[in-house]
């Protein structure tokens, strides 16, 4: 049996006006022989089809427009297809402002002689007739194209509320002015104000919509147009290929992720990483494209271009997950999938039951259209896309990578965090932190420390790198011999040389047997050195503790998170590393294999967990963890395995994630809660002729606005780290987010 690969396609849709035109696609998507599954969301405007590769994708356009909508045609990577969808989205937010201008315009004398007597004068009727006419049907032609295309496929929409309220409104007016009607009425005003005033809320909705997608626009704009080659020459960014080496001047972007060969500068990462102080970068160090070099020159090799940069994919993450759904969305979708009919048939027996208690045409028509009105459910189909578009939005201008909506209720049931030690809450490279010579002078230490790094320098080991780059003094070796498990020997300088474990050593004086173990009990590594059998000294080897995983450890408390440190270290190391962050527990000595294991285990005791790590080796346990969060730092592997990513390596970005993650869901949770609250006291309100059709369509238009408003209070969203401290006086205290825990 021939396996099938399996892809995921994004698809930017045109014509959709609310939950339920997406809801029909997603539909029309799914039946696709081919497609696994079909997501499509209504404030991006975009569709995500997980199917395999005989899916083509002519066969998508041929669904999409088969139901009425169209597909845009997008090209280059993802920064161009940003830009391209902005182009779109500013051209319909043009046409929207057109047609609501001419709609206000014609639409407030309308109003004006139809509800205030004194203005009136023979004829009038007429004059309001010929100003309402353009409105309802050149301002309000796409609502009536958009009914009329979805009843072609058997299907009603918000725009078929819309279009049957503001049509019905002007026809019967029509009928009670040329015909004289006795005792009729005459709702010009109705349909033109109702087609004035959803006008504006889908002018302002699509505003909200646009600004909610600033981040990420902002990101696709952080890429530098041009780069400089070492010739002189100037060539544009997408002409760049790996190993082209270019020059980067104190003050420009650097156009492209790569390795620095020649200068060294401090680079400004905040854009990318949310970190505030600049990263100093020299020979051999990578650097991220769009990031700003504030200081030297530099030549820079690069080493991803295009698609492949960091900016690239960060873009892409959070577009994928701007096009997910979280679980709350569900319900939400299966009543928007419905509500519009339903909404149909309430309006009609609210028709027929004014007509049968015995109240006039005139009331019986105004409740109709006035239920047909406020059903609308622009604010249900909001309240979950927009505030998801919202907080990933703000995720990624802190250095956040939210993957998908379903990590918003992972996040809120998390309540142990699991860290990772060696570069998660370390820095990940050991260093030589001091040389011990029991009664030695600053000249024995000075002679051992050059022996032995001369020795190391012929070992690959990391704690040999960092002995060896404890001396720039660096001597012949002969003889040299590697001990697996125990260390090096070597001649050096005609002087047989020894540099390990103690049992290297014929004979460890009590001395050094005494530093080695003081040391060990600081939760550094202690490495033997010595010419011949005896240990002279020596050499601590430490991985430092980041100096904010400390406050990070402080942070994860204040969400209620309890910690614990997992590492294969040995015990005393991991347990003094594990005091000096304040972690409550502390699981030592465990195999990379077993790391998903340990995971496993908290789990089966009732814990939901989350697990924070960097390596290769963590991939499996992020993977198997309710929530798993990867630093940025680390590797390809364990960025994929994981639900978030911080893309710096500062640990308390780990708490701004979980914070913002769970502050997302209880806004979307308010968003639902209020719109449906406000479709369920509405319609009831209109349908016993409460609300007038026009207080009708405001209310509706001011929901959709309330839903957009709260969701963009999340890009006042502070952290804990100090570039989001200015923004603490605006925003609640992020502490607040474990509430919805």
């Amino acid at each position: 049996m021939t396996a099938v690969n399996r892809q995921r396609s994004d698809l930017a849709i045109e014509g959709m006006t609310c939950a339920a035109c997406a809801s029909r696609i997603q539909g029309g998507l799914s039946e696709l022989d081919g497609v696994d599954d079909a997501q499509v969301n209504f404030a991006t405007g975009r569709a995500t089809v997980l199917h395999d590769e005989t899916v083509r994708e002519d066969e998508f356009r041929q669904a999409i427009e088969g139901l009425g909508y169209g597909l845009l045609d997008l090209t280059g990577d993802r920064i161009d297809q940003a830009a391209q969808r902005d182009r779109a989205e500013r051209r319909r937010e043009a046409d929207l402002r057109r047609r609501f201008t001419v709609a206000a315009v014609l639409s407030v004398p309308t109003m004006l002689l139809s509800m205030v007597p004194a203005m009136r004068f023979d004829g009038w009727e007429w004059v309001v007739g010929a100003l309402a006419t353009p409105v309802v049907f050149w301002s309000g032609w796409s609502f009536h194209r958009n009914a009329v295309r979805n009843l072609r496929h058997r299907a009603t929409t918000m725009d078929t509320l819309v279009s049957i309220g503001s049509l019905s409104s002007w026809f019967w007016s029509a009928v009670v002015l040329v015909f004289d009607v006795a005792d009729g009425h005459i709702y010009f005003e109705t349909g033109a104000v109702i087609v004035t005033l959803i006008l504006l809320g889908k002018w302002l909705e699509l505003r909200a919509t646009r600004r909610s997608g600033n981040a990420i626009r902002a990101l696709a704009d952080l890429g530098a147009p041009s780069a400089k080659l070492e010739d002189g020459s100037e060539i544009p960014v997408e002409a760049l290929t790996v190993g082209t080496r270019f020059v980067v001047r104190p003050g420009e972007r650097i156009a492209t992720d790569g390795r620095v060969v020649d200068g060294s500068s401090a680079v400004d990462t905040s854009m990318v990483t949310g970190e505030p102080v600049p990263v100093e970068v020299s020979v051999g160090d990578e650097v991220i494209g769009a990031t700003i070099n504030a200081g030297g020159s530099l030549v820079v090799e690069a080493t991803r271009v295009g698609a492949d940069t960091a900016l690239a994919q960060i873009i892409e993450l959070v577009e994928q997950a701007q096009g997910s759904r979280a679980e709350v969305q569900r319900l939400a979708d299966r009543v928007s999938a419905v509500f519009v009919p339903l909404a149909m048939a309430i309006a009609a027996v609210t028709l027929i039951g004014w007509f049968v208690t015995g109240h006039a045409a005139n009331e019986a028509f105004t409740a109709a259209v006035a239920v047909l009105i406020i059903a609308c459910p622009c604010a249900l189909g909001l309240a979950t896309p927009l505030g998801i578009m919202v907080g990933t939005g703000r995720g990624a201008q802190l250095g956040v990578i939210i993957k998908g909506g379903e990590v918003l209720e992972d996040t809120r049931a998390v309540d142990v965090i699991v860290l990772d030690k060696t570069g998660t809450v370390t820095e990940g490279h050991m260093e030589l932190t001091d040389v011990v010579v029991p009664g030695g002078t600053a000249a024995d230490r000075s002679t051992i420390l050059g022996l032995a790094a001369s020795l190391e320098a012929r070992s690959e080991h990391p704690i040999a790198t960092a002995i060896s780059d404890g001396s720039l003094d660096h001597e012949t070796v002969a003889d040299f011999r590697n001990h697996p498990g125990h260390g090096v020997t070597g001649t050096v300088g005609g002087a047989e040389v020894r540099v390990g474990r103690r049992l290297l050593f014929d004979h460890v004086p009590d001395a050094v047997e005494r530093a080695a173990a003081e040391a060990e009990a600081a939760g550094s590594t202690a490495v033997l050195a010595g010419r011949g059998p005896t240990a002279e000294a020596v050499l601590v080897v430490a991985d430092r503790v980041k100096p904010t995983s400390a406050d990070a450890v402080a942070a994860f408390h204040d969400l209620g998170l309890s910690v614990t440190l997992l590492t294969g270290d040995n015990r005393r190391t991991a347990e003094t590393v594990g005091a000096a962050i304040g972690a409550d527990t502390v699981i030592a000595e465990v195999l990379p294999e077993d790391k998903a294991a340990e995971i496993e285990r908290l789990q089966a005791g009732g814990r939901r967990v989350a697990m924070v790590g960097d390596g290769i080796n963590d991939g499996p346990a992020l993977a198997r963890a309710d929530l798993g969060i990867a630093v940025g730092t680390g590797t390809d592997v364990a960025i994929e395995a994981s639900d978030l990513t911080v893309v710096s390596g500062d640990l308390r970005a780990v708490a701004d994630a979980i914070a913002l993650a769970r502050r997302t869901l209880a806004v979307i949770r308010g968003n639902l809660f209020w719109a449906f609250a406000y479709n369920s006291a509405a319609i009831p309100l209109a349908a016993f002729g409460i609300l007038n059709p026009m207080i009708a369509a405001g209310a509706m238009g001011l929901s959709s606005l309330f839903v957009a408003s709260n969701s963009l209070r999340l890009r006042r969203f502070a952290g804990y780290r100090p570039s989001t401290v200015r923004n603490r006086a605006q925003a609640p205290d992020p502490v607040d987010a474990r509430v919805e825990a």
